[in-house]
């Protein structure tokens, strides 16, 4: 039988909102994180990072880095709280519209969020269950791809959630739950359960 998931963003969820992070140790996990995603893992979550992560598309670093950065991720993860993500997704692509410079990555993507392909991906790869699943983010389009998936938003304010929820960044989306972060996300979720 299909399992749900947790669908967490990486930039403003899981580590510290920076920009671009062009130094592999300049990634920082947001104070309380690992441990929130512990509790999911021993409350029998599958927990799926999905990122949409451009710096290919723009000419910023390669594929490599994101790689990297994420190595560091599952690592501080771990060290910090025997906490562990059981899949990893992200898309490097980016329309040239949108600023998509790198031919090799400068393209239209049904994985760029809120498209639903890194979800649709992982629902086949792992037998997930979407409708029963929760997508945390802290962008309008991380809401917005819950939506479109048919699984429910949860929007935390830290990263540009702040911003979100006051309209500045993106658009207004009206998340199923808004969370100061994802310690409290993750109590809802329990909850919920």
């Amino acid at each position: 039988m299909s399992k749900p998931a947790i669908f967490l963003d990486r930039d403003g969820v899981l580590n510290k909102e920076v920009g671009y992070i062009h130094k592999v140790e300049d990634l920082a996990l947001i104070e309380g994180v690992a441990k929130a995603v512990r509790r999911l893992n021993d409350a029998g979550w599958f927990c799926c990072m999905v990122s949409n992560q451009a710096g290919p598309a723009r000419g910023y670093f390669p594929v490599t880095h994101i790689e990297a950065l994420h190595h560091r991720l599952v690592h501080l993860l771990n060290e910090e709280a025997g906490a562990k993500l059981d899949a990893l997704y992200y898309c490097p692509y980016l329309a040239p519209p949108a600023g998509g410079v790198d031919a090799e990555y400068a393209c239209w993507s049904t994985w760029r969020k809120p498209n639903t392909g890194m979800l649709v991906a992982a629902a086949w790869e792992h037998d997930l269950d979407i409708s029963r699943s929760f997508m945390v983010g802290d962008k309008a389009t991380d809401v917005d791809l819950a939506r479109n998936a048919g699984a429910k938003g949860i929007l935390v304010k830290t990263g540009y959630g702040k911003d979100v929820i006051g309209g500045k960044y993106q658009h207004h989306s009206t998340p199923d739950f808004t969370a100061a972060d994802l310690v409290e996300a993750v109590e809802w979720i329990l909850q919920k359960r």
